[in-house]
C-alpha cells in the first residue's frame, strides 16, 4: 500500500515538473521578446517619421548653423542644438570626471571598510535626486553664484547645467570605477607593496593601469548619460538657438529641443513636428555609439586573471 502511494506522489511530481520545463521557458521568451520588440519599434518609429522630415528640408540646411523653427521662413539647421549638447556635456565631464575617479581611488584604496559602506550609499543618493530638482538648483542656486564670479553670465547659460549635470553623474564614474578597481586582485597591490611601493603609487601605477578597461567604460558611459539629459538644461541652459561656443551664453541642446516643441509649438504633421523625431533618430544614434564604445573599450582593455 505503502509503495503505491510513493508511486502516485512521483508520478504527479513527474507530470508537474515537465509541465513546468515547458511552460518556463515559453514565459522566459516571451518577457525577452518583449524587450526586443519594444526597441525596434521604438527605432523604426524614429526612422519612418524622420525620414519625412529629411525628405522635406534639403540636406545642406539640415547641416547649417541656422535654426528658426517657428520663423515665416523656417530653418531647421541641427548643428546649434549638436553643439550645445556637446557643449554642455564636456563640461560635465570635466567635473564628473576628476571628482568620480579620486572619489573611487580613495573608496577603493585608501578608505577602510567601515567608511566605506558608510560612504558609497550617501554618495550614491545623489543618483536618486530627481533631475527636475538639479534644474532647478541649477537655475536658482549655482547661476546666481556663478554670476557674482563671472562678468556677463547670463541667467540662463551653458556652465550652470553643466557643472550641475556633472554632479549629477558624479556617481555613476565612482561606483563603476570603484567596481573596476575592486576587481584588481591583491595579489597584484601585495606585489607592488613587497617592492616598496606607497600606496599613492599602487593606486596610479598598478590599480589604475589594471582597471582601466571598467573606468573608461564609466566615462563613456557617463557621457551618454550627459547627453541624454533633459530636465537640467531645458530649466538653466534656456532655448536660444545660437551656434556659439561661448558657455556664458544661453543655449539649447537637443532634449530642451524637443521638450520645447512637445509642449505645442509644432502641429502635427508639420516639418517642425517630423523635425523632432530627426533630432530624437540623432540623439539615439548618440546615445548607441557611445554604449558601443563603451563594449568595445571593455573587451578591448579588460584583464583576465
Amino acid at each position: 500500500m505503502n509503495n503505491n502511494v510513493r508511486e502516485i506522489i512521483l508520478k504527479n511530481n513527474k507530470k508537474q515538473k515537465k509541465s513546468l520545463d515547458n511552460v518556463m521557458p515559453v514565459i522566459f521568451f516571451t518577457a525577452a521578446l518583449i524587450s526586443i520588440i519594444t526597441t525596434i519599434g521604438i527605432v523604426l518609429t524614429l526612422v519612418f517619421d524622420a525620414l519625412k522630415f529629411f525628405r522635406a528640408v534639403p540636406f545642406a540646411d539640415i547641416f547649417s548653423t541656422q535654426l528658426a523653427p517657428l520663423a515665416a521662413n523656417p530653418r531647421f539647421g541641427i548643428l546649434p542644438l549638436i553643439n550645445g549638447t556637446i557643449l554642455t556635456s564636456l563640461i560635465a565631464m570635466m567635473v564628473a570626471i576628476p571628482v568620480g575617479l579620486t572619489s573611487a581611488i580613495y573608496l577603493s584604496e585608501f578608505a577602510t571598510e567601515k567608511i566605506r559602506k558608510r560612504l558609497k550609499p550617501i554618495m550614491e543618493l545623489l543618483a536618486g535626486i530627481p533631475t527636475i530638482v538639479y534644474g532647478f538648483f541649477a537655475y536658482s542656486f549655482v547661476t546666481p553664484l556663478l554670476m557674482a564670479v563671472i562678468p556677463g553670465l547670463e541667467a540662463k547659460n551653458a556652465l550652470s547645467p553643466g557643472i550641475v549635470m556633472g554632479i549629477m553623474i558624479i556617481p555613476l564614474v565612482t561606483s563603476l570605477s570603484e567596481d573596476a578597481m575592486n576587481s584588481v586582485p591583491n595579489a597584484l597591490r601585495e606585489g607592488a607593496y613587497a617592492l616598496g611601493s606607497t600606496r599613492l603609487e599602487v593606486a596610479v601605477k598598478v590599480v589604475i593601469p589594471a582597471a582601466i578597461s571598467g573606468i573608461i567604460a564609466s566615462f563613456v558611459l557617463a557621457i551618454s548619460r550627459a547627453i541624454g539629459e533633459t530636465m537640467i538644461v531645458t530649466i538653466a541652459s534656456g532655448s536660444s538657438k545660437n551656434f556659439t561656443f561661448d558657455i556664458t551664453k544661453s543655449i539649447q541642446t537637443m532634449t530642451a529641443y524637443i521638450v520645447e516643441f512637445t509642449s505645442g509649438d509644432a502641429g502635427s504633421g508639420t516639418v517642425g513636428y517630423y523635425s523632432l523625431y530627426a533630432v530624437g533618430l540623432i540623439l539615439f544614434v548618440f546615445t548607441l555609439l557611445m554604449n558601443l564604445l563603451a563594449q568595445y573599450i571593455s573587451r578591448k582593455y579588460r584583464e583576465e586573471y
